[in-house]
């Protein structure tokens, strides 16, 4: 038990004089992140207008996920950057695909894969230190999932990120594509529903994050009732879906550092943090760990601070131990974004 004050929007480990109470007794968590966030895709799909992207952002922030790695976005975002009363953004600029191998019109779509190296670099100099590549996707011609790139042109590609200051995320459903990304230095897996043995060994010898994205994982049924003419990638598809949960626990078991995403955007409502930490719990994290994925450990994992003293105060209030009661994670008694309250308590300066 401690108290913590806010001074100037800040974190403060010393008393402020004449500070307002907030809570006088509760749980402060680091404002949540949702390491796998599309804010300017519009539910059911489609680009986003900039009120359709505040409000994406609101309602992030309303269920106190304060910071958002953004996994791609066809809109550029950084307007947000103007509101103090929303999240920050970590941006990864567009998905980076080739044509007809990913959803229409969100993402770059590349005629020749040797344009890739370029590209990525560009891409690099225009986020926040992320690039976002489609590993794998349906090819129709073969009618299952199946590898955008060569694992040569995708060696080239990530070096290039890297040598521009940025890290590589991909999107990847099945297993093919995994040995390749992981050889060739990949810093974190969307999804990765395909995983092995072999290739969770492999993520563990390179160090390679996972954002496994379980409550977009539930959408697959469906994807497969939808894929008709696709019978062996519906089944595919099924089949991922059955063994995700012992996948992530056993990536877990192994080593390898899992962070909490939920793909809003599309087919996922944005405010969901909630729903996903509940999922990698239920996936066989502990309460402790499946709250880290969502705050502390991805805080650090993608630079930002936790609750230090002169740190922004992005926290996240709870009445009961959200670790041993995760039904509260739905119902945070306040949300502090800078300094300032929300949830219907008003901008305060205040301590536990």
């Amino acid at each position: 038990m401690r108290d913590l004050w806010v001074r100037d929007g800040l974190v403060s480990f010393d008393p402020v004089p004449g500070a307002e109470t907030l809570c006088g007794a509760g749980w402060i968590v680091p404002g949540l992140v949702d390491a796998h966030c599309h804010v300017g895709i519009r539910y059911g799909g489609g680009h986003e207008d900039r009120a359709g992207a505040v409000a994406q952002a609101e309602t992030e922030r309303d269920a106190g996920a304060l910071l958002l790695r953004d996994a791609g976005s066809p809109i550029d975002t950084r307007f947000i950057d103007d509101h103090e009363e929303l999240p920050r953004i970590i941006r990864a600029g567009r998905h980076i695909a080739r044509p007809k191998r990913y959803i229409r019109e969100l993402g770059i779509e590349l005629d020749d894969e040797r344009d890739l190296p370029e590209i990525v670099a560009e891409q690099a100099s225009l986020g926040d230190g992320w690039v976002k590549i489609v590993g794998d996707w349906i090819d129709r011609s073969v009618g299952d999932l199946r590898p955008l790139w060569s694992d040569a042109i995708l060696k080239q590609a990530i070096d290039a990120a890297h040598a521009n200051g940025a890290r590589v995320t991909a999107h990847v459903f099945g297993e093919d594509a995994l040995p390749g990304l992981i050889d060739a230095g990949i810093d974190c897996l969307e999804h990765g529903t395909g995983l092995t043995d072999e290739t969770i060994e492999m993520m563990v010898e390179h160090g390679t994050a996972l954002v496994p994205t379980l409550i977009n994982i539930d959408t697959f049924p469906g994807i497969a009732d939808s894929a008709g003419k696709f019978p062996v990638y519906a089944a595919h598809m099924r089949d991922l879906h059955r063994r995700v949960r012992g996948t992530v626990a056993a990536a877990h078991e192994a080593g390898v550092p899992i962070f909490a995403g939920t793909d809003a955007g599309g087919s996922i409502r944005h405010g969901r943090i909630a729903d996903e930490i509940s999922a990698l719990a239920a996936a066989g994290l502990s309460g402790h760990d499946a709250l880290g994925a969502a705050s502390w450990q991805a805080r650090s994992w993608l630079g930002r601070p936790g609750i230090e003293d002169g740190a922004p105060a992005d926290l996240v209030v709870y009445e009961e131990d959200p670790r041993t009661h995760p039904e509260t994670l739905s119902t945070p008694y306040a949300v502090v974004l800078r300094g300032r309250v929300y949830g219907g308590h008003g901008p305060v300066t205040g301590h536990r």
